[in-house]
């Protein structure tokens, strides 16, 4: 079955610095919903003394992140990206209300639920700039915006502690709704009407079938999606063992400590532009097969050079590595389908998140038998793996 739809013929891409820059913003604004609660989790488990519910908050923020990217972003080839992305952002803004005077700890999961799902407006977000851009500029447009979405990931941990510890974990959450009101005044301002809606003419269901046919009918988008999901895997790997190696190495520091690196992941922000300029220019393959190359560097450092200046370098490698392959793979697969950026970029995505959950797994049980040094091989054979992935052709030219 093809799932190539009829597209109508778009309009002169034109996207401009101040464009590129609100989608950047709006991004991190949505895609920081999914991080306020790390921080705040001693807090918030205070003041539900006694209540299971809280602990699971982290976890249930991103199921629900994971659910809306399955079910909400493949809508977007379906509908006006540029309302999907407005009512999304309401949805945080209620939720995030939900939160702030959640009376109990089981209410504030369901809104935590909620939070998750609406987050994918991101995702929404990134197959518009795509959409926007010339093709020949689409690495530096989803690089940038990209960067606003690191960027999100990177302020939100530290703009949550600093508005708990001042005043309290619920200022966070109702801070939240205005965020995500400006960021739903933000697109519904800037982005052109009908922006990226290719309107297919399936339904729901169909629309939910053609992600298998997606997957079986593109080979750069499986080798896209394999090779960053292995990539993913060897950063997830670092950083779920990272506090755990702090502590019992001959460092001995705390995970506060481990935190702090987390600041050292700026780098990313920086790259993910200069890595899309670099895609347009040379091709996806060689930016991402650098970005292996990197990754693989970052932990012979980890493994080699046991001091906190090897362990500084390293990080800053692990995130160069990952970030830029990621830029350029997804200015390889919004090159794909006209009419399938949403789907596309659900499945590479999910692809992405399953591959950094088995690598956590992967992590702990290579802690567990062989410490750091196994967490390192395990974390090497990944990186090897991606760049194996990478160097095989696939049946379609880049």
């Amino acid at each position: 079955m093809s799932i190539v739809t009829s597209v109508p013929q778009q309009q002169t891409r034109t996207i401009g610095q101040p464009l590129i820059f609100a989608m950047a913003a709006a991004s991190g604004i949505a895609v920081a919903n999914i991080y306020y609660n790390q921080p705040m989790m001693v807090t918030i488990a205070a003041s539900f003394t006694g209540q299971s519910g809280p602990g699971l908050i982290p976890t249930v923020t991103q199921l629900g992140y994971a659910a809306g990217l399955l079910l909400l972003v493949p809508l977007g080839d379906v509908f006006e990206r540029r309302t999907l992305i407005v009512l999304q952002f309401l949805m945080l803004a209620v939720a995030s209300l939900l939160a702030a005077f959640a009376p109990t700890g089981w209410t504030l999961l369901g809104a935590s639920l909620l939070l998750g799902i609406g987050a994918t407006a991101a995702q929404q977000i990134v197959p518009v700039a795509a959409s926007l851009a010339a093709p020949a500029r689409r690495g530096a447009v989803v690089g940038s915006v990209m960067s606003g979405l690191l960027g999100g990931i990177l302020l939100s941990r530290t703009l949550a502690g600093l508005v708990a510890g001042y005043a309290g974990w619920r200022a966070m959450f109702l801070l939240g709704a205005p965020l995500a009101l400006l960021g739903a005044l933000l697109m519904y301002l800037v982005l052109p009407k009908g922006a990226a809606a290719t309107r297919s003419p399936l339904g729901y269901p169909a629309l939910m079938a053609s992600l298998i046919h997606l997957w079986r009918e593109e080979p750069r988008l499986r080798q896209a999606t394999l090779t960053q999901a292995a990539l993913f895997a060897s950063f997830s790997a670092f950083w779920t063992i990272l506090a755990l190696y702090l502590d019992r190495s001959v460092y001995h520091l705390g995970s506060g400590i481990a935190g702090l690196f987390g600041v050292v992941g700026a780098v990313g922000v920086f790259a993910a532009p200069a890595a899309g300029r670099l895609a347009d220019r040379v091709g996806g393959r060689p930016v991402i097969i650098l970005g292996a190359a990197l990754t693989l560097a970052a932990w012979l450092l980890f493994i080699g050079w046991t001091s906190l200046i090897g362990l500084t370098v390293g990080v800053i490698l692990l995130d160069l590595g990952v970030q830029s392959a990621l830029v350029a793979n997804q200015q390889v697969i919004f090159g794909l389908r006209e009419e399938a950026k949403g789907r596309v970029n659900t499945l590479f995505m999910g692809g992405m998140f399953l591959g950094g959950t088995l690598g956590s797994m992967g992590a702990m049980m290579a802690w567990d038998r062989a410490g750091w040094q196994g967490v390192g091989y395990f974390a090497m054979v990944l990186a090897i793996l991606a760049g194996v992935f990478m160097a095989i052709k696939p049946r379609q030219a880049w």
